[in-house]
């Protein structure tokens, strides 16, 4: 039987998402970053200091915002982080400090090589707990933030709110990709993760069902490629004329590079091929 997403909210946008999370959505919608990127303010109930997860593009109008949500009923910063290190979630955060008054050191980049959090780690500001949770594949630095008080996943760019996401090659890697998916389903199952708090669109209720449902599109588009190969395809771009054929051309750029992913990954499935 084939899987289909569950339905998502038609609009999206900024608010109180969970009891403990709120969006504020930036204003740099697009084919890529879907209604925007998700700023993600997490505060216990109660508590003054907030977590904000990835402050986003470098926009002044946004990041005022952030920090009047921030700001509400006396509260402030206590960490910044981030889920990677695309512009579009980790551009503005040395001028987001600036302007929340938080310390530079209070800010952990997770960024190339994870220097500074690791996998398991606990984060814990102002009574609200976090565990890093590493998710590589859509680039190698990607990491989840699990919030154990609600059951919810941070994704960054790992799990999208709408359709799925793209494999950052060469730094982002399939096999990396596909181990990040087993993992995170497997949190779902075990009932670790019941909801998701994604880098762009809606919030995702149902974090089971849409795991579910990138593991077998990742293994249908697996498939679809050897098809295309098998008939004749012989660059990246003809493969993405034939399997990406159902999507707008506009994300058929981006659509290469997880075809380059997915060409990498049949050659070498153990991940560890060379790259360029």
């Amino acid at each position: 039987m084939t899987l289909t997403l569950p339905p998502v909210a038609a609009e999206w946008g900024s608010g109180q998402i969970t009891e403990r999370a709120h969006c504020v959505l930036a204003p740099n919608p697009g084919v890529m970053t879907l209604d925007g990127t998700n700023t993600w303010v997490l505060r216990e109930p109660g508590s003054a200091e907030c977590i904000v997860v990835d402050p986003g593009p470098l926009d002044e109008g946004h990041l005022r915002r952030v920090v009047r949500v921030v700001e509400r009923d006396g509260g402030r910063v206590g960490l910044t982080l981030l889920t990677h290190d695309h512009a579009d979630h980790a551009e503005a955060a040395a001028r987001f400090a600036e302007l929340s008054g938080a310390r530079t050191r209070a800010i952990r980049a997770i960024g190339t090589g994870h220097d500074d959090l690791a996998d398991g780690d606990m984060v814990s500001v102002g009574g609200l707990d976090l565990v890093v949770v590493t998710t590589p594949g859509h680039t190698s630095d990607s990491v989840s933030f699990l919030l154990p008080a609600e059951c919810a996943l941070l994704t960054g760019d790992t799990i999208l709110g709408r359709g799925t996401t793209v494999v950052a090659w060469p730094d982002g890697e399939l096999a990396a990709y596909l181990a990040s998916l087993e993992r995170l389903e497997a949190l779902c199952a075990a009932g670790e993760v019941a909801q998701i708090l994604p880098g762009h669109g809606p919030h995702l209720p149902d974090a089971l069902a849409v795991l579910r449902y990138y593991v077998e599109h990742r293994a249908q588009r697996l498939d679809q490629v050897r098809a295309a190969v098998a008939a004749g395809a012989r660059t990246p771009w003809e493969i993405v004329e034939t399997v990406y054929a159902d999507v707008p051309r506009a994300v058929w750029g981006a659509a290469e590079w997880s075809v380059r992913a997915q060409l990498a990954y049949l050659a070498n499935p153990a991940g560890d091929q060379a790259r360029p």
